[in-house]
C-alpha cells in the first residue's frame, strides 16, 4: 500500500510495523522502530532525526492501544505531541501587500490598541491581538493573512482550540469523535488510538474472533469483491466474516416502522447509524434527543445478530469511521472492538495478503440498500423501500445532509419547527461513510470501483434478505 499522502504513509508504516510484531509474538521489538523507519542522520520530512523517532515513538504508542503521557483521557482522537508542529503561531499576520496607506483603516478596526503602523507597513502585537478578524475585514488591500490552523478549521463544533504551549487541544467535552481533524491536520499531528494489537492477540488466542465489515468496504481495495474481502480477512485468523450490510437491512426495516408511527403522530424524526450525527444531537442540540431514530445502527444489528447465534464470539467491527471507537463505548451488546480500513491495510500488507489476488466466488450478506447506506442518500432510500416493503407507498419527504454543515443546518431548522422534511439523513461526512477519515482510497477511485462491483449485486429486498438470515429475534432498540 502506498499513499500520495506522507503524514498518511508514515502512519501506515507504523501501523504495518506493529502488526507484523504483533502477529509474530515480538512486541517487545516495538522499541526498535524509531530506528527502522527513520534510519541513519538525515531527516525524512522534519527538521531532524530525533523529532521524526519521536513522533514514531508517539505513533507506536498509539499503535498499541496505549495513552499518550500528555493526555489525561484517552479519547477517541488524540495530539500527537512531537508532530503538532509547523503552525502559524499568530492566526493574523500582515503581508508584503500592505501600502502604508493613510486611511489606516487597520488600526481604525481593531478595538484592542494591537495594530501600529511603522516603517516597513502595518505591525500586529501577538500579545494584544485577540484574532477577532476586524483588522483583516477592514484592508482594502487584503493585506492581512488569516492563517487560521488547519485542525481548528476543520473541526465542525469547534472542539479544538490551543494549550499553553500554543500547541493543538482537544475539548472532549464538545468533541463529537468524527475524525475530520485527523484528516485536516496536515502534519498528521491528530490521530485515534488503536485496538488492532488487542484484536491481534484476541486471535492468536484462538479465540471465537468474528469479522463484520461496513458497506464503505466495498471499493476501498481496488478490485476486490466482497468474497475476495471474506477470504482475505479470514486468512488473518479470523473465524466467520459478515459483511454490515445485513444488519443495514435490520436497521432500515426497523427505522420504516418508526417512520410509519412518527408520520402517524405528526411527528419528525433522525436517522441514528452516524455515531457523530448522534453526538452532535446529544452535545449541541440536545432537545432534539427525542427525535432521534430509536433504532440501533448497522455495526450494533449485526452484532448483536452474531452473538445470539454464538454465545462465545468475539466481534470486530471494521470501518472507515472513528466515531465508531465511541459508539462501542456507549451503546450496549454491540461489537466488542472497532479497527479501521487504514489498519485493516496494515494488517494485510504485514502478512502479506492481498484481497484482489484471492481465488473466492462473490458473496453477498445485505441488499444492494443496505450495501448503499455508504453513501450520502443510502440510508434514506433503504428506509424507504423497507417502508413501502411493510405498509406500501411512502409520502414523507427526507432531508439528506452530508457533512456536518448540512446536519447543522438541519438540526437547527428542526429545533425551531421549521423544518420542511418529515426525517433527517444525518452524515458528518460529506458524500457519506466511503469518504470517511480512516479510508485508504481517495473517494473518487473509491466510488469508481464501488460502481463496478455494486453491478454483481442480485435483487433481492430487504424483508426477503432479513427473513433469510432469521434476524426476526435480534434487538433492534437502543
Amino acid at each position: 500500500m502506498h499513499y500520495t499522502n506522507d503524514a498518511k504513509q508514515v502512519k501506515f508504516k507504523i501501523l504495518k510495523e506493529v502488526a507484523k510484531l504483533a502477529f509474530s509474538g515480538e512486541l517487545e521489538k516495538t522499541s526498535e522502530l524509531p530506528y527502522k523507519i527513520i534510519p541513519g542522520k538525515k531527516p525524512q520530512y522534519r527538521c531532524c532525526v530525533y523529532k521524526e523517532r519521536e513522533i514514531v515513538r508517539e505513533r507506536v504508542t498509539l499503535a498499541l492501544g496505549k495513552t499518550l503521557p500528555n493526555e489525561k483521557e484517552n479519547g477517541i482522537v488524540t495530539v500527537i505531541p512531537a508532530a503538532c508542529e509547523g503552525c502559524p503561531i499568530n492566526r493574523y499576520t500582515v503581508t508584503t501587500n500592505c501600502q502604508k496607506c493613510l486611511a489606516k483603516r487597520c488600526v481604525s478596526a481593531c478595538k484592542f490598541g494591537a495594530i501600529a503602523v511603522i516603517g516597513t507597513g502595518a505591525y500586529i502585537d501577538p500579545d494584544k491581538c485577540k484574532e477577532c478578524g476586524r483588522c483583516a475585514a477592514a484592508c482594502p488591500y487584503n493585506a492581512i493573512s488569516d492563517t487560521l490552523r488547519p485542525c481548528i478549521r476543520s473541526c465542525p463544533v469547534n472542539a479544538i482550540s490551543m494549550d499553553t504551549d500554543r500547541q493543538a487541544l482537544i475539548k472532549y467535552d464538545s468533541c463529537i469523535g468524527c475524525g475530520a481533524c485527523t484528516t485536516g491536520c496536515p502534519f498528521g499531528a491528530i490521530s485515534d488510538t488503536s485496538s488492532m494489537v488487542d484484536v491481534i492477540n484476541e486471535i492468536k488466542n484462538n479465540k471465537n474472533v468474528i469479522a463484520t465489515f461496513a458497506p464503505a468496504l466495498e471499493g476501498q481495495f481496488g478490485g476486490a469483491s466482497v468474497g475476495m474481502i471474506k477470504q482475505a480477512i479470514k486468512k488473518l485468523g479470523f473465524k466467520k466474516v459478515y459483511e454490515v450490510s445485513l444488519g443495514a437491512d435490520a436497521t432500515a426495516f426497523n427505522e420504516a416502522k418508526e417512520l410509519h408511527e412518527a408520520i402517524s403522530g405528526n411527528k419528525k424524526m433522525t436517522t441514528s447509524c452516524c455515531p457523530a450525527f448522534f453526538a452532535m444531537i446529544e452535545k449541541y442540540f440536545p432537545e432534539l434527543s427525542t427525535n432521534i431514530s430509536n433504532t440501533v445502527s448497522p455495526m450494533t444489528a449485526i452484532s448483536r445478530y452474531i452473538k445470539d447465534k454464538e454465545k462465545d464470539s468475539i466481534v470486530v467491527f471494521i470501518g472507515p469511521c472513528i466515531s465508531k471507537k465511541q459508539e462501542i463505548k456507549k451503546v450496549k451488546n454491540t461489537a466488542d472492538y472497532v479497527i479501521t480500513f487504514d489498519e485493516l491495510a496494515a494488517m494485510f500488507s504485514a502478512q502479506d495478503i492481498d484481497p484482489e489476488k484471492q481465488n473466492t466466488d462473490n458473496q453477498q450478506d445485505g441488499s444492494i440498500y443496505g450495501k448503499n447506506f455508504a453513501v450520502s442518500g443510502g440510508v434514506f432510500d433503504a428506509v424507504k423501500e423497507a417502508y413501502v416493503e411493510q405498509f406500501g407507498s411512502l409520502k414523507a419527504s427526507c432531508k439528506k445532509c452530508a457533512g456536518a454543515s448540512e446536519c447543522q443546518k438541519a438540526l437547527a431548522l428542526l429545533k425551531a419547527g421549521v423544518l420542511p422534511e418529515d426525517i433527517i439523513e444525518g452524515m458528518v461526512c460529506e458524500n457519506g461513510c466511503i469518504s470517511g477519515p480512516a479510508t485508504v482510497l481517495p473517494y473518487k477511485e473509491t466510488l469508481k470501483n464501488r460502481k463496478a462491483l455494486l453491478k454483481t449485486a442480485d435483487s433481492r429486498k430487504i424483508k426477503e434478505n432479513l427473513e433469510q438470515y432469521d434476524m426476526e429475534n435480534t434487538n433492534m432498540e437502543v
